[in-house]
């Protein structure tokens, strides 16, 4: 009420970071100081749990720490209140507005094209050989190639700086200080090359955030989802195209010339998009990709709406890997206990993974519609234009939309697997020479 008669003296700004701080405030009120207590207990137990279930390759292990995460993310879920359903309240801590009746027939459209689309290209596609990638490349030849190609896409070395790390994270410091972490892999230099232009494209984004607004919702990311678009548009639209291998393919040579020997720029090209179902998430292909986050989001909304127990839980997701990538899981280690979110609580993060790259998609095309000459731009090193685009049509608004409002502000539509589809069909009929 006090917010309403102070609106109009508030600019329109101003009134969202209040409203939206509210929210968030009375969001956390939400959650009394006991249960918060359980809850990071819990999580250090179910960490300390998983990593030993781990060592062992025993999920029964786990299982009774991850019961009791269960429990309090139920719990979690009645708290904070939903309309339709439990996994909706969990969903909009990391994807706000987001649903499981939306999210259900996203998923389902996945199931439906993306499994037999997958299936197709194994047993029909011509493909090319990518043994020349596991040749050695040399770890600071790979470091001097990575800043060359953040430095393309536009990262500003005087507002962050480049580490390595195990695991490649972004950290923003500050509005201007923003930093970024690779790794690297001796045998395979598109680890790296990926890892760069991924947390590029978080780095770039968080940079581009209203300065002004730093520490504001406003100077916030609108959500994991949006935050994922950006570094999967970077990783894949950009980074495993046609064009940007026609503008960086000599530069690569130039730094690894044995391993490259008769291999020309179209060679290459196929050989870093080549695909194949894995058991592993992170190191998945941008297809299969989508599956292994299609298993983790049927398994958790199923876990906190009661659907399934924990103890079934194994043998439903080795059910679930032969149905949808045809794969037996071998052993715990390389299933069911390869994540840690769940030891830590993060139920509905795993869906913002596949969200992101799908608004990529459709934030890419536009992105090429508004910009005819895109890729000519790209194939000539030049993705200012691109980054123009996205400073003006995603970075700029913080927080101020939803996921769903910012895409339909920028492409005039909410959000649909059609341009996710349309992507992956074109550049794959071409490069196992097929249609699909």
């Amino acid at each position: 009420e006090q917010l309403h008669q102070q609106r109009r003296y508030l600019s329109e700004n101003e009134a969202a970071n209040v409203r939206l701080s509210l929210e968030q405030f009375y969001r956390e009120k939400k959650l009394p100081t006991d249960f918060i207590r359980r809850l990071a207990t819990a999580k250090t137990q179910a960490y300390q749990t998983w990593i030993k279930a781990r060592q062992a390759n025993d999920f029964k292990l786990y299982q009774g720490a991850l019961h009791t995460m269960v429990q309090l993310m139920q719990e979690q879920a009645d708290l904070w209140g939903y309309q339709d359903h439990p996994y909706d309240a969990l969903l909009d801590e990391y994807e706000k507005g987001a649903t499981v009746a939306e999210l259900d027939r996203l998923f389902e459209s996945v199931r439906r094209e993306l499994v037999p689309l997958t299936r197709k290209i194994a047993e029909e596609g011509t493909p090319t050989s990518s043994a020349f990638l596991t040749a050695y490349y040399d770890q600071d030849q790979q470091w001097a190639l990575g800043l060359d190609l953040l430095a393309q896409m536009g990262f500003d070395f005087e507002a962050g700086r480049q580490d390595r790390s195990e695991h490649p994270f972004t950290l923003a410091l500050s509005a201007k200080d923003v930093r970024v972490t690779t790794r690297i892999d001796e045998r395979n230099p598109m680890d790296m090359i990926g890892s760069c232009i991924h947390e590029g494209g978080h780095a770039l984004y968080e940079l581009g955030l209203p300065a002004g607004q730093y520490g504001l919702p406003l100077g916030m990311a609108t959500s994991l989802g949006i935050h994922e678009s950006q570094s999967r548009l970077w990783e894949n639209h950009v980074g495993l195209s046609r064009s940007y291998w026609t503008a960086n393919y000599e530069r690569f040579r130039a730094r690894f010339p044995l391993p490259t020997v008769g291999v020309d720029v179209d060679h290459f090209y196929k050989a870093v998009n080549q695909i194949a179902p894995n058991f592993i998430r992170t190191t998945a292909d941008e297809l299969h990709y989508h599956l292994h986050v299609l298993v983790r989001y049927e398994l958790e909304k199923g876990l906190i709406e009661g659907r399934y127990q924990v103890f079934e839980l194994e043998d439903i997701w080795n059910g679930l890997y032969k149905e949808y990538l045809n794969l037996d899981v071998p052993d715990a280690k390389r299933g069911i206990l390869q994540d840690v979110h769940w030891a830590e609580g993060l139920f509905g993060y795993f869906p913002t993974y596949s969200l992101g790259s799908f608004y990529a998609a459709q934030f890419y095309a536009h992105a090429q519609a508004a910009i005819p000459q895109l890729e000519q731009e790209i194939a000539r090193g030049n993705s200012q234009p691109l980054l123009t685009w996205l400073r003006q049509n995603i970075h700029q608004y913080g927080r101020k939309y939803t996921s769903g409002e910012l895409c339909e502000r920028a492409t005039g539509q909410r959000l649909t697997l059609d341009y996710f589809m349309q992507y992956v069909r074109k550049k794959y009929s071409a490069i196992y020479n097929m249609e699909l």
